[in-house]
């Protein structure tokens, strides 16, 4: 970083070539660059290709773009006959001074008979030499002058450090991330914690201000999220790390966040007195690229500080130009900013361009944000347009398209709370109810329970009198996330009151939701008759106002109520006309929710290759929806299925992961039917005592730490042929017609159609296609089929499969 350079420049002799000196006149850095390996590495290969000859290093201030490009320029000394040079632009703001500054760093003198430009022309003609420029950003006027330059002198090269590119020809830039930094919720062991470059520079620097400073299991957190805070930037690291002296990791974390709330800027300050003034503080570094930018730019720069966690193109353009009082084209100020890293840009999942900043560097913009006189007008804009994108969703989350609206929901999470919260302290009834109720079922699908159930609560507290139609939605939402929680008397409570309201408004599909959801809370709290008189009451209107989905739904609950009462037979039936109405609606949740249900049966009747077949397919589509509920049913599931078979251990580290997944999202420990918790709790207590409290407490304990998914992997390959088994009967039917084999296989019916498709070159997404399945179900398949037959390759799998007839017995 710019920060550690130090005034040492000086002419000496560096080792080149065949140890050759080298005229060198680089700063000497007083410490050692911590990190940047990767970075140094790229930036030098680069200048070594012929074709590039001006680089330009960019990042926002205090990133560490000074400090690179002076290791770049020490590693390439032997690259270059006549040396390299170290031009320090910081102290002028006139770009006509450039060339006078440049030539007293290679000691060309003026003269009255010639121009200065020409004179420098002159003296690098000829010459093989690296030129390295730093702070560019306050003379890009001047940018044309280094392209003469170069056209001129071609052994010359230049490495340019600059907020902003400099658009001329022949630039190529090279943008300087951030220090590489730990994820703080899952830390490693502190040997490794302590190799990620941004923790390295904090230790490094805390110890020049305290020796015996170690980072300990008591600290590390702290030094971990200390890191994250300040983005992984150097000046910041190293701001922080020099409070050190006089407060632990935890103090200063602690003072960071209560500054966070009022001004946290005004804590990282008491940089080096031999700096510039501008790196001596955080602010001061900011504030040098802010006073670069155009009213316009500074105008659309406060405003990006309205969005929490970045923001879409077509965010900006509603909330920050909506009212045309923007004095610049949205895109192109987008594009300034980015230009000179005060913004980063990141491509979306379908290719939209993302815009966000650095959080130190937003909490400086908030300040001119709050302080511009329009932040009340733009808040307002930014929570209508996060309404209107969340009541955009709610209706796509139950349809083919919800993995694309979850993920999109996901993306803007602190958007929406932004918004949530704005509402609520403004009093906007109506935003904030609408708003709360809208997101129900994300916040019920991702797992966000305590956190949806709070908005919820709080929104309806504040406004016990708002409008009828506002406030059925979020009564219903909230009821339905208090029944996933558990919490069957609040949930009633919450239920109850949105059906009367419901009934009132004559909203007769708000009506058949609201007897759907209260059936279900009155059937996990025993009452099996007033249930099943809600659930037929929901399905006749359902069915009347010919709600295909609502239907599916009430069938789906009438299954469970009918397994609950012992007949399996109706249940599955019931569960079976469910699925084929999620399958038609293209309802990846609905299908995911009925292939686990339907494996319950299957595996009650110990038919348990189907009961894995159907396991694995529904863990498939709720993984790809991010549903952490769903996966810990069938975590719950198949904790049952490796019980009945014997698999202690298995079925010990199962239950493990489902609590550990359901405490993390908060989802009821009892949230199952009656009948299935009955089940469940007793192939736990068998488990327990088959392998002896301290086995089982181990096993759990090891189910606790491993991820859900590879527990679930390990489960499914030991329960039998899981997504190899046989297609259930209960979906629908393959489009290939198997044959016998010519002799007996290892491998289920359904795992030789995808060797099968595999021989003949189908990718996954096909053979998807064909079987009618899901691509992470063809891989669950794939990954059983190489296990089995000990192969490695898809290609060894096709010769496998031509030797034993499979392309035969198997026809498209």
């Amino acid at each position: 970083m710019r920060g550690t350079v130090g005034t040492d420049v000086q002419q000496r002799p560096a080792a080149g070539l065949a140890g050759v000196a080298r005229p060198c006149k680089l700063p000497t850095p007083p410490t050692p660059l911590i990190g940047r390996d990767r970075e140094r590495a790229a930036a030098a290969s680069q200048l070594r290709r012929a074709e590039v000859r001006l680089l330009t290093l960019t990042g926002a201030g205090g990133v560490g773009k000074t400090r690179l490009a002076l290791a770049v320029a020490e590693d390439l000394l032997g690259a270059f006959e006549d040396g390299a040079f170290f031009v320090d632009l910081a102290p002028i703001v006139d770009p006509a001074l450039v060339p006078s500054v440049i030539a007293g760093v290679l000691e060309v003198g003026e003269t009255a008979r010639k121009p200065l430009v020409e004179s420098l022309v002159d003296h690098l003609r000829g010459r093989s030499l690296l030129l390295v420029l730093d702070n560019f950003e306050q003379v890009l006027a001047a940018a044309p002058l280094l392209a003469e330059l170069l056209t001129a002198c071609r052994a010359l090269k230049v490495l340019v450090t600059s907020r902003a590119a400099l658009h001329i020809s022949g630039e190529h830039e090279f943008p300087v991330p951030p220090l590489e930094l730990p994820d703080p919720k899952h830390l490693p062991d502190l040997e490794a914690l302590s190799q990620y470059e941004a923790v390295s520079l904090f230790i490094q620097r805390a110890r020049a201000a305290r020796p015996d400073f170690q980072v300990t299991n008591t600290n590390a957190p702290a030094v971990a999220e200390l890191c994250a805070r300040l983005d992984g930037l150097p000046l910041a690291i190293e701001l922080a790390a020099a409070r050190v002296k006089l407060l632990s990791p935890q103090a200063l974390l602690a003072r960071l966040e209560r500054a966070r709330l009022a001004s946290p800027l005004h804590l990282l300050t008491g940089g080096a007195r031999d700096l510039p003034a501008r790196q001596q503080t955080l602010r001061s570094t900011i504030d040098w690229s802010y006073d670069l930018l155009e009213p316009g730019e500074r105008a659309l720069f406060a405003r990006l500080a309205v969005f929490v966690g970045g923001c879409s193109l077509e965010a900006v353009e509603a909330v920050c130009s909506a009212g045309e009082d923007l004095p610049l084209d949205v895109l192109d100020g987008l594009a300034l900013l980015v230009d000179k890293s005060l913004l980063r840009q990141a491509e979306g999942p379908e290719g939209e361009p993302r815009f966000g900043m650095l959080e130190t560097i937003r909490e400086y913009a908030a300040e001119r944000f709050e302080a511009s006189g329009d932040a009340e007008t733009l808040r307002r804009r930014h929570a209508e347009y996060y309404l209107a994108l969340a009541e955009q969703a709610a209706p796509e989350l139950l349809g083919p398209q919800q993995g694309t609206w979850l993920e999109r929901l996901e993306r803007e999470h602190d958007n929406l709370r932004a918004a949530l919260g704005w509402a609520l302290e403004r009093g906007e009834e109506t935003v904030g109810l609408r708003l709360a109720a809208a997101l129900g079922q994300f916040w019920e699908v991702r797992g966000h329970l305590g956190e949806g159930q709070g908005w919820l609560e709080r929104a309806l507290s504040r406004w016990p009198e708002a409008p009828a139609p506002a406030r059925s939605g979020a009564l219903s939402a909230a009821g339905s996330l208090a029944y996933v929680r558990g919490e069957y008397e609040r949930a009633a409570t919450l239920l109850e009151e949105s059906l009367s309201v419901r009934r009132a408004l004559e909203d007769r599909p708000g009506v058949a939701l609201s007897l759907h959801k209260l059936g279900r809370v009155e059937h996990y709290r025993g009452d099996f008759e007033r249930a099943a008189a809600l659930y037929d009451e929901s399905l006749a209107i359902r069915r009347a106002l010919g709600d295909a989905r609502g239907v599916a739904w009430s069938l789906n609950s009438s299954a469970v109520l009918a397994r609950d009462r012992g007949d399996d037979d109706r249940a599955r039936a019931l569960y079976q006309e469910s699925l084929a109405h999620f399958r038609e609606l293209g309802d990846t949740w609905g299908i995911g929710l009925l292939l686990n249900n339907l494996a319950r049966i299957a595996r009650d009747r110990e038919d348990w290759e189907r009961a894995a077949a159907l396991c694995a397919e529904s863990l498939a589509l709720f993984q790809e929806l991010g549903d952490r509920t769903g996966v810990a049913w069938v975590l719950s599931n198949l904790a049952v299925v490796a019980q009945r078979r014997g698999a202690w251990e298995s079925a010990a580290r199962l239950h493990g992961a489902a609590e550990a997944l359901r405490e993390t999202i908060g989802l009821a420990a009892i949230f199952l039917s009656p009948s299935e918790r009955a089940r469940y709790e007793a192939a736990v207590a068998t488990t327990r005592a088959e392998l002896g409290d301290r086995a089982f407490a181990a096993a759990t304990a090891a189910g606790r730490a491993m991820p859900a998914e590879e527990i679930a992997r390990a489960a499914l390959l030991g329960a039998g042929p899981t997504a190899g088994a046989e297609r259930a009967e209960d979906a629908p039917p393959s489009s290939a017609a198997p044959a016998p084999d010519r002799e007996p296989s290892p491998l289920t019916r359904r795992e030789r159609e995808v060797a099968a498709l595999v021989a003949r070159g189908q990718t996954d997404r096909q053979i998807a296609e064909s079987l009618v399945i899901t691509e992470g179900t063809v891989g669950v398949h794939l990954a059983n089929i190489f296990s089995k037959l000990d192969l490695h390759a898809r290609a060894q799998l096709a010769v496998w499969a031509a030797e034993h007839g499979l392309l035969a017995a198997h026809p498209d």
